[in-house]
C-alpha cells in the first residue's frame, strides 16, 4: 500500500535514510531486498542488548516489548505530531485469524513485524506490504483453555540474535527461527503439571537469557520466574516468589525469610501460595537487576491462606533479582498480606527523575490496588505513593511505605465492596512515560464486585461444589461473589499522572472499563485504543483529542510506532478479550483479531466490520422452576467465569447463554459433554457434571431470561 504516499516521496525518503537503515539492519548485503530471507536474517540477527540500548537513542525500531529496557513506551519519533496527526490514515490491515483476545504489542525491526494472536499463535509480517511472511501455531490443546483465568491471550514475543521467543499458553517456552518460523528449541517451564499453570506474558531477553513467568494463582499454583539460555534453551536460574513446604529445605535464604511471614496453620504450600509472576519483567542493564512484579495470594482470602495474618512475602511485590544469577537483592511489598487479588504484575517503568530536588533512579508502578508508587530501584526504598482512583481498602501510605488499612476490608465474614475490585484499578494494559511532559499515561478503571469471605474451616482446595465460583474448572479464591449490587460505579479512563507531584494532570473518560494500553511520542502525542472500538490520539500535554478511527471491535493491546525508509508508522493489534472481555462488551461488532497500521496520508480501505450475532433473549426451553436454585449454584461453579450472567451480561468474546438459540440450551448436554466447541476452548465437563446437573443449569438459564424479560 506504499503507493498511498506517492512513489517519489517514498523514493526520496528511502534514499535519505539508506545509510542509517543499513547500519540498523546489521549491514545487510545490497542484494538482499527488504523483506527477503537474507534481509530478515541480517536485521534480526543484529538484535541484542547493545542494539536495544543503541535503538533507544532514536527509537526507529521497536525491538522489545516495552520499546526499551526501561519499558517507557516513549518513542522519540516526531514525524507524526499534534499538527498532522489528523491526516493519519490506514496503510493496511492484517487478519490475525483469531476470535479471542489479542493483547500483544508488535515488535518491529526494519519493517519486519512479529506479533501474537490468541492461543499463542505467532505471525511474521512485512510492514512494507502488509503481507504475511510466516505464521507459527504451537497447537495448544484447545480443550484446556479453562486452565487460565483470563482468556487464551498472549502479550507478545521477544527477539534476540535471529530468534523469536514465545511463551505458549500451555506453559512451553519456544524459540523460533526469525526467518522461517521453524522451531529451534522448546522447553516446558512448568514444575508440576498437576497444577493449572499457563503463560500469557511476553518473554524478556537480556544478557543472553530469556526470562518468563507463569500464571495460575487462582488455581493453587506456586509462583516463580525462570531464565533460559537464549541459544540452547538450558535453564540458567529459577526464583520462586513464595516459600514452599516448610518440612523441606527452602531453595534459598529469601524463601526462608519469606516463610516467617506466613502462618503454617493455613498450609499455604498445599494451597499453592500464589504470587505468580504472569506479566511484568523489567531490566536495568546498568544495575544488572531484573525487576519482577509478583501476583496475588492463592487463595485470595488471607484468612484462609494464613489465618494468623502476616505479610506473606513475596506476594503483591516488586522484587529485584541479580540478572546473572537470579539471586534475590531486595523487595518492596505494595500490598502486605494481599486479601483482594491485588497483583503487582502490572507493567513497570524505569526512569531517572528529580525527587525533592535530587536525581533518583526509580521504578514507577500502578498495580491493581489503586495506588501509584515511586520506588528507588537501586535499593527498593519507598519514595511516595498516592491513589490514582478512589480506594476503600486503605486511606494512604505511611512514611514507612506501609498502607494504612481500613479494618472492614479484611472482615472474614461480612460482604465487602472492594474498591478497586479484583479486576484492578489498572490491569495488564501497558502504561507509558513521556519525559518531555513528565507524565505517565495510565489506563485506569473500576469494575465493581461485592465479595464475602468463605469460612476457613469449610474451605477445601479444589473443592468442586455448587456455588463456588469457578470451582468446577479449578478456581480457588476463598470468596463468594455476592448477588448484592456493589455500591461503586464502573468507569474507564485514561489518566495523565504526574509521578513527582503524585497527582492527576488530565484525564479522558470512556464509556466502560478495559481500555487498551498506551503509547506516547516526541510528537507530543498519546495513542490508546478503547473498549468501544476506537483508536485515538491525544495531545500529551493537554489531553485534547486530536484524531480517532474505528477499529471494528474493542482494543485492549498497546500500540507501537517505528520508522521504515524515513516514514513513521503506528501499528496496533486489535481483538476484544481478556478476563473482562470474555463476558462483557461495549461494541456491537466482534472480531476477528487484526493488526492495523497507519501513517500520514494512508488511504487503504478498512475491512468490513462484523455485527455481533444474537438470537435475542432466550425463550421456549422447558424447565421445572423448582430446579432454578440448584441450577444457580451449579452455573456459578461451572459456567459463570466464561459466560457471565444469562441475559444480564451482553457476552464478550464468549457468547452469553441468555442470547443463544433455543435449540442450543434445549440440547445443552450435547455441548457440555465432549461437545463441538471444545476446539474453540470450551472444556469437557464429563466427570465434573452429571446429566441431572445440566437439567438444573438449563432451568437457571431459561428462568433468568424469563425473569428479566420485559413484561
Amino acid at each position: 500500500m506504499i503507493h498511498a504516499f506517492g512513489v517519489s516521496k517514498i523514493a526520496r525518503a528511502h534514499a535519505a535514510a539508506l545509510a542509517v537503515s543499513l547500519l540498523m539492519s546489521g549491514a545487510a548485503s545490497a542484494q538482499d531486498a527488504k523483506g527477503s530471507p537474507g534481509h530478515i536474517k541480517a536485521v534480526t540477527s543484529a538484535v541484542d542488548g547493545g542494539s536495544i540500548k543503541a535503538n533507544s537513542a532514536a527509537t526507529k525500531d521497536w525491538p522489545s516489548y516495552g520499546l526499551d529496557y526501561a519499558e517507557t513506551r516513549f518513542s522519540k519519533l516526531g514525524q507524526i505530531n499534534t499538527d498532522n496527526v489528523k491526516n493519519l490514515g490506514l496503510m493496511w490491515s492484517y487478519d490475525l485469524e483469531s476470535v479471542r483476545g489479542v493483547e500483544a504489542t508488535p515488535l518491529v525491526v526494519d519493517g519486519i513485524m512479529y506479533v501474537t494472536a490468541s492461543w499463542s499463535v505467532v505471525h511474521a509480517v512485512d510492514v512494507r506490504t502488509g503481507k504475511r511472511i510466516w505464521s507459527f501455531d504451537p497447537e495448544v490443546k484447545k480443550s484446556e483453555g479453562y486452565k487460565g483465568c483470563c482468556d487464551v491471550v498472549n502479550r507478545g514475543v521477544a527477539l534476540w540474535k535471529g530468534k523469536v521467543f514465545v511463551g505458549a499458553y500451555d506453559g512451553r517456552l519456544i524459540a523460533l527461527d526469525a526467518v522461517t518460523g521453524k522451531k529451534v528449541w522448546e522447553k516446558d517451564t512448568i514444575t508440576d503439571r498437576k497444577y493449572s499453570y499457563t503463560i500469557t506474558g511476553a518473554p524478556r531477553v537480556f544478557n543472553g537469557k530469556v526470562v518468563i513467568g507463569n500464571g495460575g494463582a487462582e488455581y493453587g499454583a506456586r509462583g516463580y520466574v525462570t531464565a533460559y539460555d537464549a541459544e540452547t534453551g538450558n535453564q540458567a536460574w529459577r526464583w520462586f516468589t513464595v516459600p514452599g513446604d516448610p518440612s523441606k529445605p527452602f531453595e534459598d535464604e529469601s524463601m526462608a525469610a519469606a516463610a516467617k511471614t506466613w502462618d503454617p496453620a493455613g498450609k499455604w504450600w498445599e494451597n499453592g501460595g500464589g504470587g505468580t509472576a504472569w506479566d511484568s519483567i523489567t531490566f536495568d542493564p546498568d544495575l544488572n537487576m531484573v525487576y519482577i512484579g509478583t501476583g496475588n495470594g492463592s487463595p485470595w482470602n488471607r484468612n484462609i491462606r494464613s489465618p494468623a495474618g502476616g505479610d506473606n512475602l513475596y506476594l503483591a511485590s516488586i522484587v529485584a533479582l541479580n540478572a546473572e544469577t537470579g539471586k534475590y537483592i531486595w523487595h518492596y511489598q505494595e500490598t502486605p498480606g494481599d486479601n483482594w487479588d491485588y497483583t503487582s504484575t502490572q507493567p513497570m517503568i524505569l526512569a531517572d527523575i528529580n525527587v525533592a530536588g535530587a536525581p533518583r533512579k526509580v521504578v514507577m508502578h500502578a498495580p491493581k490496588n489503586g495506588f501509584f508508587y515511586v520506588i528507588d530501584r537501586t535499593n527498593g526504598k519507598f519514595i511516595s505513593a498516592n491513589n490514582y482512583v478512589p480506594v476503600n481498602w486503605a486511606t494512604g501510605y505511611g512514611a514507612d511505605g506501609r498502607p494504612i488499612e481500613v479494618a472492614a476490608a479484611r472482615s472474614p465474614d461480612k460482604p465487602f465492596d472492594s474498591i478497586p475490585g479484583p479486576f484492578g484499578a489498572h490491569n495488564w494494559h501497558p502504561m507509558s512515560y513521556n519525559p518531555q511532559t513528565g507524565l505517565v499515561y495510565l489506563p485506569a478503571q473500576n469494575v465493581p464486585l461485592n465479595l464475602t469471605g468463605e469460612a476457613a474451616a469449610k474451605f477445601k482446595q479444589n473443592d468442586n461444589v455448587p456455588g463456588k465460583f469457578g470451582g468446577t474448572t479449578g478456581w480457588n479464591v476463598g470468596f463468594a461473589l455476592n448477588a448484592t449490587p456493589p455500591e461503586s460505579k464502573p468507569f474507564g479512563r485514561l489518566l495523565a499522572w504526574d509521578p513527582i507531584k503524585q497527582k492527576e494532570a488530565w484525564r479522558a473518560e470512556y464509556v466502560a472499563p478495559w481500555n487498551g494500553g498506551t503509547l506516547t511520542t516526541a510528537g507530543n502525542l498519546v495513542f490508546q485504543g478503547s473498549a468501544d472500538g476506537r483508536f485515538i490520539a491525544y495531545n500529551a500535554a493537554t489531553g485534547e483529542k486530536l484524531w480517532e478511527t474505528p477499529t471494528g471491535t474493542g482494543v485492549v493491546a498497546a500500540p507501537a510506532t517505528y520508522e521504515i525508509d524515513g516514514v513513521q508508522y503506528v501499528s496496533v493489534a486489535v481483538g476484544w478479550g481478556g478476563v473482562f472481555g470474555i463476558t462483557q462488551r461495549v461494541t456491537e461488532n466482534e472480531g476477528p483479531g487484526r493488526v492495523y497500521t497507519f501513517a500520514i496520508g494512508g488511504k487503504a480501505p478498512f475491512p468490513a466490520f462484523t455485527k455481533y450475532q444474537t438470537e435475542g433473549l432466550l425463550k421456549g426451553v422447558k424447565y421445572d422452576p423448582a430446579h432454578v436454585p440448584e441450577g444457580t449454584a451449579l452455573y456459578v461453579a461451572a459456567c459463570a467465569t466464561c459466560h457471565g450472567v444469562p441475559g444480564v451480561d451482553r457476552g464478550g468474546n464468549v457468547r452469553n447463554l441468555g442470547y443463544v438459540s433455543t435449540e442450543t440450551i434445549a440440547n445443552l448436554k450435547d455441548f457440555v459433554f465432549n461437545g463441538p466447541y471444545m476446539n474453540k476452548g470450551m472444556p469437557d465437563f464429563t466427570g465434573k457434571l452429571k446429566d441431572e446437573d445440566v437439567v438444573k443449569i438449563q432451568a437457571f438459564i431459561q428462568g433468568t431470561a424469563d425473569a428479566i424479560r420485559p413484561k
